[in-house]
């Protein structure tokens, strides 16, 4: 078809030649020629235009060449559009098909955090409803402080969740969890959690009453072998090594009850009740007393990078238990004569503890279970180390940090020791004047 473009346009530049020869104005009829190709050219672009733009009220344009072959290819795309169009909206008619039947609420948003879309669990469980709500923001919607302060911090992250209590019943609570989705939208997910929730809070009252229960028992045993010991004259010497033995397992037994009973009180509520100004440096130089104690013999080599300026907004009594955990830790797993690096520093993402050591190192397969409840390594080295621990020090540095908005970095080499550091956000952050960094180091 392109052929017969050419032999038109040669057809009228023949004619402008023909007239030209027989006027005797060659120029005059030349331009007359091109320009009544340029208009019939742009008469048949026109009729293409207007077909474009009203396809359904006019018909395509009949001219032959290039016209006919742009019309021909107009259609084709068209129609493959129309198929591709038709095809993804049948996708998008299953994906909401299925995401409408899904038990857990589902909700799409946009970058504004507005609702775009929403199942029908999503009205059940979050009050939102599609499409009424279609353009409204998801806070103003669910007005759960919880939940808000969650969206704002989750923005451009993965996997993270949050439980909350049922906006539209108290007595529920919902794993809410949120992800990219799209151009730049999210997916918001809750499932409804109650059963766990449930089951876990029968879990902790059943550990808190057993170990209520024990605390009195223990207590009184403890203190006839403490009798029994003191009062050698009524106690074979031979009886001692027993003693011994029981006193320490009686310890070993107190301390476990009094961390479980601290673990329960640890997850009965979110978020510290009353937090207050901690002074972070002072609790540091009282942990490094203990941990010297503790090292004994050992000798262990400390040092200590401290921000003198910097604190904490808080519970001291916790705050203490977590950090003087992880410094104990690093006694326990240390060999004698070993280093212990403790610093308190701050920079852009907020305030760190961490401490570092030269000790006997973990496996990267056990460091995601770490933090889980009488999870150990390796428990018969464990149980020789100091009296031995719990099994519950990390976990309650866990809970701890979560009811202070921090989190728990753990990395570690086999042979070459561990460091855990405690991240807190800049919002816990308190500072003292003057600012001052406190730097010591116990040289053997």
């Amino acid at each position: 078809m392109q052929h017969q473009d050419l032999w038109r346009a040669l057809a009228f530049l023949l004619a402008g030649l023909v007239l030209g020869l027989l006027t005797g104005a060659m120029a005059w009829s030349l331009l007359a020629a091109s320009v009544a190709y340029i208009t019939w050219l742009h008469h048949g672009l026109a009729e293409l235009l207007v077909w474009l733009r009203h396809r359904k009220e006019h018909e395509p344009p009949e001219h032959p060449g290039v016209f006919e072959e742009v019309t021909l290819e107009v259609d084709y795309l068209r129609e493959r559009h129309k198929k591709r169009k038709k095809k993804l909206a049948s996708y998008l008619k299953q994906f909401q098909n299925a995401t409408r039947a899904l038990p857990d609420a589902t909700v799409v948003l946009d970058v504004d955090d507005e609702v775009r879309w929403a199942n029908s669990a999503a009205r059940r469980d979050l009050g939102i409803c599609w499409p009424e709500d279609v353009g409204q923001r998801i806070t103003n919607l669910v007005r759960t402080p919880a939940l808000r302060a969650y969206i704002e911090a989750s923005r451009g992250q993965e996997g993270s969740t949050i439980e909350i209590e049922g906006p539209m019943d108290a007595e529920r609570y919902l794993s809410v969890l949120t992800a990219p989705y799209g151009v730049d939208q999210r997916i918001l997910v809750a499932r409804d959690v109650t059963q766990l929730h449930m089951a876990n809070q029968i879990h902790a009252d059943f550990v808190a009453n057993v170990s209520h229960e024990l605390r009195t028992p223990i207590t009184v045993f403890q203190g006839y072998l403490e009798m029994l010991r003191d009062q050698q004259n009524q106690a074979p010497a031979a009886w001692q090594p027993a003693l011994e033995q029981m006193s320490a397992h009686a310890r070993r037994m107190q301390n476990l009850v009094e961390e479980l009973l601290l673990l329960s009180s640890l997850e009965s509520e979110l978020r510290v009740p009353q937090p207050s100004t901690v002074d972070i440096p002072a609790l540091i130089s009282d942990i490094h007393g203990r941990a010297r104690e503790l090292s004994g013999a050992d000798e262990h080599l400390f040092s200590f990078e401290i921000d003198g300026s910097l604190c904490l907004n808080g519970a001291r009594a916790e705050i203490d238990s977590a950090f003087s955990n992880l410094v104990f830790n690093a006694v326990q797993y240390t060999p004698a004569r070993g280093v212990i690096r403790v610093r308190w520093y701050r920079d852009e993402l907020g305030a760190h503890f961490a401490v570092e050591d030269n000790g006997i190192g973990i496996a990267p397969e056990h460091l995601p279970r770490l933090t889980e409840r009488f999870y150990r390594v390796d428990p018969s080295r464990a149980r020789d180390q100091r009296g031995g621990g719990t099994g519950l020090g990390l976990a309650i540095v866990k809970h701890v940090l979560a009811r202070h908005g921090a989190t728990l970095d753990i990395t570690s080499t086999p042979g070459k020791g561990s460091c855990f550091r405690a991240d807190f956000p800049s919002t816990e952050i308190r500072l003292r004047q003057p600012a001052a960094v406190e730097v010591a180091h116990e040289t053997g």
